[in-house]
């Protein structure tokens, strides 16, 4: 199972992200701060206290989001292709 590593917070809502398979990159959050679940965002300061809560990647004890969506991403794999290559490995 992929897991994140290391997370930081870099501007304008992207996230730096390692995982334990040694995959790392950044997304692009910037589709989720105009969510009503991501108001907190428009806080300075709030999207920096980003860390790993698990196997995710959390802000508060309320806002996360799953890791595994920010891993395809950076793959560019569909979960289809991701689940295909986990039972092959």
């Amino acid at each position: 199972m992929v897991k994140p590593i290391e997370v930081k917070a870099l501007k304008n809502f992207q996230l730096f992200v390692k995982f334990n398979d040694g995959v790392e990159g950044v997304v692009d959050l910037n589709h989720l701060k105009s969510g009503e679940a991501f108001k907190s965002w428009d806080e300075p300061g709030n999207f920096e206290k980003v860390y790993i809560d698990g196997p995710g990647i959390a802000w508060s004890d309320e806002l996360d989001i799953d890791a595994l969506n920010v891993y395809l991403t950076l793959t560019k794999q569909s979960f289809e292709e991701f689940i295909k290559k986990q039972t092959h490995a």
